[in-house]
């Protein structure tokens, strides 16, 4: 009961205190965080544009909701105009193709015209402007007449003139007498096909024609030739 007592501490400061600290390295992290926070927020406020604010935010999602919605209207406009172009282009295609064979046809027709022509006699009388062939009939009171003409191959630039047509034959007296029809205008290239008609006096039976072409109306004579009337 009264054994030896231990000694007893007095502690002029109270209760001791712990001593447990915060490690360093979460000290640091911890700065580390506020401080880059910190950057973070200075940035945005003295660099960056302003925030939005909730309104704003919702304008702008309205806004960019209508402009998307343009954006896919004119994309299937877009695809359409296309189908359109394309359907054009194919309609393009098939009418040049059409267009190719009566052009093909029209060209072949050229050629044998003008490989007929070439095998025609030649004028006898020759000049600068041949008279190569000619068909003439009386019908109707009028001369009806299909004449060729022709000029040298290589005749590029077309030779404006007229052709004059002086019909012999009798009267409707029966008188020998020959008369002189209206010049008919002519451009003649390498080769020129003039054909019509023009009226006779009454009751005249044409013989023959002198086929003269001129390079106006009583000008210079550029070919002449005779022919009977059929």
């Amino acid at each position: 009961m009264f054994g030896q007592s231990k000694p007893v501490v007095f502690e002029r400061y109270g209760k001791r205190r712990s001593s447990w600290r915060l490690p360093r390295w979460l000290v640091l992290l911890l700065l580390g965080i506020a401080v880059g926070a910190g950057g973070v927020v200075f940035v945005q406020e003295r660099y960056l544009p302003p925030r939005l604010t909730a309104d704003a935010s919702t304008q702008l999602r309205s806004a960019f909701e209508q402009a998307d919605a343009e954006r896919q209207r004119l994309q299937r406009e877009l695809g359409e105009t296309g189908k359109q172009l394309a359907t054009a282009l194919a309609d393009k295609k098939r009418q040049d193709a059409e267009l190719a064979a009566p052009h093909a046809a029209a060209q072949r027709l050229r050629d044998d015209m003008a490989a007929v022509i070439a095998a025609l006699p030649p004028d006898p009388r020759g000049g600068a402007v041949e008279v190569r062939a000619g068909r003439f009939a009386a019908q109707a009171g009028a001369l009806a007449y299909d004449v060729v003409l022709t000029r040298e191959r290589d005749a590029t630039t077309p030779l404006a003139g007229v052709m004059q047509l002086s019909v012999a034959g009798a009267s409707a007296r029966g008188v020998e007498s020959s008369v002189t029809l209206k010049p008919v205008d002519v451009s003649i290239g390498s080769h020129e096909i003039v054909r019509g008609s023009l009226p006779l006096p009454d009751g005249f039976k044409p013989r023959q024609a002198t086929v003269q072409v001129l390079d106006r109306a009583g000008g210079k004579p550029l070919g002449m030739r005779v022919m009977l009337v059929r």
